[in-house]
């Protein structure tokens, strides 16, 4: 029991605890990905709040790695052939 609230038994924060006191798992390689392919190719708000977040917790850094799909030829954009209209 990691976490005060059952809701939260299955959130990954409470992974992290149980893979820290097993494992004893001291430093993580990360990987961001955003949606990518035609839509954004920035991740999104909560990604720097998750690593800010792991880092405030003890664990060690290792690497962050950006694997965000990006396209050779990519595909038509949504919006139309005028693009979109407010």
């Amino acid at each position: 029991m990691k976490v005060k609230a059952d809701r939260d038994e299955s959130s990954p924060y409470a992974a992290m605890l149980a893979a820290q006191d097993e494992l004893g798992i001291t430093a993580l390689h990360i990987k961001l990905r955003a949606t990518g392919g035609n839509k954004t190719k920035t991740p999104g708000p909560g990604a720097q709040s998750a690593l800010r977040a792991l880092a405030r917790s003890g664990m060690k850094i290792g690497r962050i790695e950006d694997v965000t799909p990006i396209p050779t030829d990519s595909t038509r954009r949504k919006g139309g052939r005028r693009g979109r209209r407010l």
